[in-house]
């Protein structure tokens, strides 16, 4: 951009020099036009010609090319560079709307296991994951990440799932059953029998998803090369007839003046206002996003985000807030300030994430002397004796197990059943929040004609199907890990309409797959993952789902804007290519006509800036 904006300036002061010094040798005129020319222009004439060869003729490379270099034929060599120039200034703008680094998976390196403790004949040593063999056994340490996918034969603990799954509630998990690679060992050591081989890994298959997934994304192409491909063809086949067919109808008609005015037509033609406003109205589209808190990494997505028919959300960190709170205390016969007391004592220990949600809920001083007897029950709860009476604190199979006679709840989320002395006294409701503007999200996006809302989520089928029915979604899959996220966008990527474009909202590294793969991927900027980020085309910096309300209606205001620029620009155009078929106007009131209707065009291009915070 440094460079092209030194070219369009160092050209812009040599045809500045001509303009106004006019040399009396009129050579020396011409060959600071035609410098300043090929200062500005030699790229697109590059590009067009390269274009050409691949079978891409119709383009707005051409129709520069083409024009120019008819006005140079016509002797009209300031109108060569000036065509030019416009054109390179509307391009400078659109190369700030551009989205530079499409792509970028360095982030999910912090999923990709460095080492494995291969465990053999007693003796530990750290190997490259990739020389594990399907049947060696690797030990796994609390804080190291699993690096191949197998089963628990010895141990058990808790793992950290939220990059595969995007969970934030650690999993418990022990002997026999399944462990993927990806996770992080919270507790203890555990012994893993490898299944897979280090490529068929889970790490393995979600790092090729997202390097793979760029190839299966649809490319939105950018406005004024879409336009070009229709209007480049019909000026220049009106051009042709008007420089064959007047002088073998009409008599005493020449050759030579036909051309000049087929030649004048080329020039006349070259859409300067569109070519400046169109890129405008995106760039400014784009800054009034940024205003609100949105990041657009290029024009074609923004203009893509006003044909959006389909969102599909993921749950935890976009439509909730991924963090757990304490949500709801049912008492019985005990206050519930007694019985949260009694619970933060109880997990005074424990440095779980619902143990530490408890905590800050009760948020008062602890008095570790009360607490004795503790004692962690795994996969149970805890038992322990607060103040010389016997707790209680755990799920439903520690009460079935002491044989405390309690009531099940119906709520959904991590239920922390009490009992006091052998008698039950109520429960405490843990749960992940609904975000506040989550179902103002959902109507709102109802209300402005998108077809289907759908969340994907790899959290539990009652979890998911209950935030869904909270907020209003139209659909829910639950229980799927970023493969499985990919295998839904890919359906629903089938069942769209042609112009209709999917928009996927996520904020992990496991969405980061299914963010490259959808039309438009929405990621939270605030605490999203690096990897989400990088892989998305669309940030909301705040980490509020209803930005993304404001974001579609900032996206069709700009789409209105950039089609009243094209109607106006056109109709003024075609009025002047009319008047310059029939001679009855000269090239440099053609520019004049042109320039006006561009400055005309850029104000209100930028009416797009206006943007209500």
């Amino acid at each position: 951009m440094r460079k092209k904006g030194i070219k369009i300036i160092l050209s812009l002061v040599l045809f500045i020099i001509a303009i106004i010094i006019q040399f009396k040798n009129e050579y020396v005129n011409n060959i600071i036009f035609v410098i300043s020319y090929i200062i500005v222009g030699f790229e697109i004439l590059k590009k067009a010609v390269r274009n050409i060869f691949r079978g891409k003729v119709f383009d707005e490379n051409f129709l520069m090319s083409v024009a120019t270099l008819g006005a140079f034929v016509i002797g009209e060599l300031p109108e060569a560079v000036a065509v030019m120039l416009f054109y390179q200034i509307g391009e400078l703008f659109q190369s700030y709307a551009v989205d530079k680094s499409r792509k970028s998976i360095a982030s999910l390196m912090d999923i990709r296991p460095d080492y494995a403790n291969l465990y053999k004949n007693d003796k530990i040593e750290k190997i490259s994951p990739d020389e594990v063999k399907i049947g060696d056994i690797i030990i796994v340490k609390p804080g190291e990440k699993v690096p191949l996918d197998g089963y628990i034969i010895e141990g058990r603990t808790t793992l950290d799932t939220k990059a595969l799954t995007g969970e934030s509630l650690p999993k418990e998990i022990k002997e026999g059953e399944e462990v993927v690679s990806g996770c992080i060992n919270l507790d203890r050591v555990i012994k893993i029998n490898v299944t897979k081989e280090y490529g068929e890994s889970t790490v393995s298959k979600i790092l090729d998803l997202v390097e793979n997934a760029s190839s299966k994304k649809s490319k939105s192409e950018n406005f004024i090369t879409k336009f070009a491909k229709y209007y480049t063809p019909i000026v220049v086949v009106i051009a042709l007839i008007l420089a064959i067919f007047p002088p073998l109808i009409i008599k005493g008609a020449t050759f030579s003046d036909w051309v000049y005015r087929a030649l004048s037509f080329l020039v006349v033609s070259c859409p300067c206002a569109l070519v400046i406003s169109i890129p405008l109205s995106f760039f400014g589209g784009i800054g009034g996003a940024s205003k609100m808190g949105v990041l657009v990494k290029g024009s074609n997505y923004l203009e893509a985000l006003a044909n959006t028919e389909i969102t599909v959300f993921d749950k935890t960190g976009t439509l909730t807030k991924g963090v757990f709170e304490l949500q709801k205390i049912n008492a019985i016969d005990i206050s519930e300030e007694k019985l949260l007391k009694i619970v933060a004592y109880a997990e005074n220990f424990s440095n779980h994430p619902i143990s530490k949600s408890i905590k800050k809920a009760y948020n008062k001083p602890i008095e570790e002397s009360q607490i004795k007897d503790y004692q962690e029950i795994s996969g149970l709860g805890i038992s322990v004796k607060i103040d010389e009476k016997n707790v209680l604190v755990g799920n439903e199979k520690l009460m079935q197990k002491e044989q405390i006679d309690f009531e099940k709840s119906i709520d959904i989320g991590t239920i922390l059943y009490v009992a006091i002395q052998g008698k039950y006294v109520g429960y405490i409701l843990i749960s992940d929040k609904i975000k506040d503007d989550s179902k103002y999200t959902i109507e709102q996006l109802k209300k402005n004609n998108i077809k289907q809302t759908i969340m994907l989520t790899g959290d539990r089928k009652d979890v998911g199907e209950n935030v869904a029915k909270q907020i209003g979604i139209d659909k829910v899959y639950t229980e799927l890990l970023p493969d499985g996220k990919v295998q839904k966008i890919e359906e629903l990527l089938k069942n769209k309409s042609e112009k209709g474009k999917l928009a996927f909202i996520g904020d992990g590294i496991n969405d980061a797959p299914v963010l490259a793969l959808a039309d438009i991927g929405i990621a939270m900027g605030g605490l999203g993952a690096d990897s989400a980020i990088e892989a998305a085309d669309i940030v909301i910096m705040t980490d509020e789902p209803s930005k993304i309300i404001n974001a579609i209606k900032l996206s069709k205001k700009t789409m209105r804007i950039v089609k009243q620029n094209i109607v106006f620009a056109i109709f003024i155009k075609i009025a002047v290519l009319i008047l310059t078929a029939f001679g009855l106007s000269t090239m440099w009131e053609a520019v004049f006509a042109d320039v006006g209707v561009s400055i005309i065009a850029i104000i209100n291009a930028l009416r797009v800036l206006r943007v209500k915070k």
